[in-house]
């Protein structure tokens, strides 16, 4: 059973109605069987179990007519509320923290992944280990102490926590070094990198299997891929470039993941454009944008200042086959004129065509040429400028110190000319 609570005093911009069905999707991508679902309005947030006692019992009700073992509040519960509701329900209670780190649990495929959720999932159960230990933590001692063996085993086990967390914590920073070892790689010798990014289930997937022809899981669930891929896909006036797949976003992400899942999410800091992913045929679609964003604007991308600020953006309106005509015609006319919005279907393949045109103009555009002259020798830089430009003209320089030089007449946009400076040390 799923119920979203609707706290009047910090009313949220998303419609209740549009909450629920996103927590009964976060239910069934878990494979759960979802029995009943309803918004409780909350007027005044009672500490102890966060609704009213008659929403209680009408809660109790349902879920024993409904015969439901599970009840999910989409919202964050204390310690102290998940353990009363328990008590007064009769049976297991998660909040929505709780439930996508189960997701993030099941779906982490990689040794990266697994470190992230064990991680944020450490961190979110420091806080709750009294649930575990009640019978222990009535009992007192007879000799003045305060605590019993019940803080004796909490203090324990809080210990043990911390201690997995450290080995945990460093062994994600060696993979935050990794990536930036990697980055840097790919700034000196690479090809430019596009970041698929937006709402979980926003068809990230689908784009990138139907841009690459990879293999990648592409369902109809929220989080139905975790772990971030790469591919390399061809461009036009781009003989290569790099196609990232990245976490999907969403609304009220646990910070626990967030800060898990930055040297995943740092990635997009990395990208030559960035393809922002929506969902046009979701009703709650432009809120799913401003979360999507703010999530951005957190790394430092799309804020007009910082060393991401320059990064383009273009914003792709996908599943367009969903909409009726009549809405198609009056989004159409929205994005008129609007470079930066493309509208598409990945299932289909409508709009996939300009797409790749207009990524080739982003990544060629402001393209100027530069006479370079190198040792006929220096292979590596040589086969970069053919990789990475438009080699126009290729002729005999000379003979230099080291041999004979040749002089390229390359087109290359001002990004990859700083690469090749780079490069060129």
């Amino acid at each position: 059973m799923v119920i979203c609570p609707d706290i009047r005093k910090d009313r949220q911009t998303r419609d209740p109605e549009a909450r629920l069905e996103e927590a009964k999707g976060l239910a069934l991508a878990i494979g759960l069987d979802v029995r009943e679902a309803f918004v409780v309005p909350v007027r005044d947030v009672r500490p102890g179990t966060l609704f009213g006692e008659g929403q209680i019992e009408r809660i109790a009700t349902d879920a024993n007519m409904a015969e439901a073992e599970l009840v999910i509040v989409d919202g964050a519960l204390s310690a102290i509320q998940q353990r009363n509701l328990e008590d007064r329900l009769k049976r297991k209670v998660i909040d929505r923290t709780g439930l996508i780190l189960e997701i993030f649990g099941e779906r982490a495929a990689t040794a990266e992944g697994r470190l992230q959720v064990e991680l944020a999932h450490l961190d979110y159960q420091q806080s709750r280990l009294v649930r575990s230990w009640t019978h222990l933590e009535r009992q007192r001692g007879g000799f003045g102490f305060l605590g019993g063996p019940g803080e004796t085993q909490i203090e324990a086990d809080r210990r043990m926590i911390r201690a997995r967390m450290g080995r945990l914590r460093r062994e994600l920073e060696q993979v935050r070094r990794t990536r930036a070892l990697h980055r840097s790689r790919r700034d000196r010798a690479p090809w430019p990198v596009i970041a698929l990014v937006g709402y979980t289930n926003a068809g990230k997937s689908t784009i990138f299997n139907r841009l690459t022809g990879a293999g990648v899981l592409a369902e109809d669930l929220l989080f139905a891929t975790l772990d971030p891929t790469m591919r390399a896909i061809g461009l036009p006036g781009v003989e290569k470039a790099i196609l990232s797949d990245t976490v999907g976003f969403i609304s009220d992400l646990p910070t626990q993941l967030v800060a898990a899942f930055r040297a995943t999410l740092e990635e997009v800091t990395a990208a030559s454009v960035i393809l922002h992913v929506r969902d046009i045929a979701n009703p709650d679609s432009a809120d799913q944008k401003r979360e999507v964003l703010e999530i951005l604007a957190e790394l430092g991308v799309g804020t007009g200042e910082g060393p991401f600020a320059d990064i383009p953006i273009v914003e792709v309106w996908n599943k367009w086959d969903l909409l009726p005509p009549e809405q198609q015609a009056e989004l159409a006319h929205v994005a008129e004129g609007e470079p930066d919005i493309l509208h598409l279907s990945a299932l289909t393949g409508e709009g996939m065509d300009e797409l790749l045109t207009r990524l080739g103009a982003l990544l060629t555009g402001g393209a100027r040429v530069h006479t370079i002259t190198l040792d006929a020798a220096d292979g590596q830089r040589i086969a970069w400028l053919h990789a990475h430009g438009e080699v126009l003209a290729d002729h005999d320089a000379g003979v230099g110190a080291a041999g004979p030089r040749r002089a390229l007449d390359v087109r290359l946009t001002e990004r990859e000319w700083g690469r090749f400076h780079a490069l060129s040390g």
